[in-house]
């Protein structure tokens, strides 16, 4: 009988630095919202998703021949109806979401390509032909090779027409997403009435978001949070008799308190550093939320070899167990000398340069004196009494 194929494990690139997240989204809910409250943020939604509807048109019917002179025009249109930032966050919103189109098309091109090569080349092997490692070989049965005949000339016919798409800037976007969208059909399976879908398909078309500006007051304009937690909105031009304080603004009853991130987000405010907001409706939970995000400076990451090239020390949750070492440029680990082996409690194992690694009379803290008094306890603790042998003899009489 022959030995079993050992499986052949697959090979582990080498290690690198990665780089750190590029921005950061921080929630809260607004709460104890009044009728008056969520008739004006419903009546803003509205108005700005329709105006946003029609900038996506209109930048879609433009496609490859749209321009800054293009641009220029639409924010004019719109800064009309609305205000010159409302605008300004509309045609934005517009742009990534035709540019994110456009890279999702070139994707599909992509991935059609690669099946219709697949496709031609396992229709032109003889049925059953055995394939390797690298290429996949010939069809099961004569059935399976006339399907997939059939099934390669389908894939040509759309590549076909997403080739065409391409080359004509032609995209197809759904505002308010083409699973809701498709959701309408199939109310039964989704388990929903067409009034709920309604609900959910109006609340995912309305636009409530607002860019952030650094030098402005608390970093935003068109939707202002104060330190102390306060929300207002800057109306839109034809909703500015809705306004209850100063400038054509709305102060909500709501007060939001961001619990992660919040010293962060408040550092930025005070220094009237740009920040994001965005506000939607959950329709199911019948829940207002706020989100505020903005972006993180770039860190220029450094390779790996040059991180190493003075060493680094590894620590590990439970250092009295294993004791740290150390990694030199050809990653040989040595133990730390037993007169150096104290080290401060880490919460996740760490990797530091050895010049930041802390001495052993830096490592204080409630951990480490706790840690402290548990050895004492140890210590000075009475010996515990030889549990009694339970096995069983062999019968050899030793």
């Amino acid at each position: 009988m022959s030995e079993p194929k050992k499986k052949q494990l697959r090979i582990i690139d080498d290690p690198f630095v990665a780089v750190g997240p590029s921005g950061v989204a921080i929630r809260d809910r607004l709460k104890h919202l009044t009728a008056e409250d969520e008739r004006v943020l419903r009546l803003i939604g509205e108005h700005q998703g329709r105006l946003a509807s029609y900038d996506l048109k209109a930048r879609c019917e433009a496609g490859k021949d749209h321009d800054n002179d293009a641009w220029a025009a639409r924010k004019r249109d719109l800064t009309e109806q609305s205000s010159s930032r409302i605008a300004g966050s509309i045609t934005k919103a517009t742009h990534d979401q035709y540019g994110l189109a456009r890279r999702c098309l070139l994707a599909h091109i992509h991935n059609l390509e690669t099946g219709i090569r697949t496709l031609r080349h396992r229709l032109s092997l003889a049925v059953g032909e055995k394939g390797s490692k690298r290429a996949p070989g010939g069809y099961r049965s004569k059935s399976e090779w006339f399907h997939k005949s059939r099934r390669l000339h389908t894939l040509e016919h759309r590549l076909e027409l997403a080739r065409d798409d391409w080359e004509t800037g032609r995209v197809r976007v759904v505002r308010g997403g083409r699973r809701l969208l498709n959701t309408r059909h199939n109310l039964d399976a989704a388990q929903l009435t067409e009034a709920k879908w309604r609900q959910r398909w109006e609340a995912e078309r309305w636009f409530l978001t607002a860019d952030g500006e650094s030098g402005k007051r608390y970093g935003n304009e068109t939707i202002r949070v104060t330190p102390d937690g306060e929300v207002s909105i800057k109306l839109p031009a034809p909703l500015a008799h809705l306004a209850n304080a100063k400038h054509g603004r709305y102060v909500l009853v709501s007060q939001v308190a961001f619990a992660h991130r919040g010293a962060e987000w408040a550092d930025r405010i005070s220094g009237n550093r740009a920040v994001a907001y965005r506000i939607h409706l959950d329709v199911e939970r019948g829940r207002w939320y706020l989100t505020a995000s903005w972006q993180k400076p770039v860190v220029k990451t450094i390779p790996l070899e040059a991180a190493r090239a003075e060493g680094m020390v590894g620590s590990t949750p439970t250092p009295t167990i294993s004791p740290p070492t150390t990694s030199t440029r050809t990653a040989t680990p040595s133990a730390t000398p037993s007169g150096s082996s104290t080290t401060c409690p880490a919460p996740h194992s760490i990797v530091t340069p050895r010049s930041a690694t802390p001495s052993p009379s830096s490592c204080t803290g409630p951990s480490s004196t706790a840690s402290r008094r548990s050895a004492s306890r140890t210590s000075t603790s009475r010996p515990r009494r030889p549990a009694r042998s339970t096995a069983v003899g062999n019968g050899s009489g030793s």
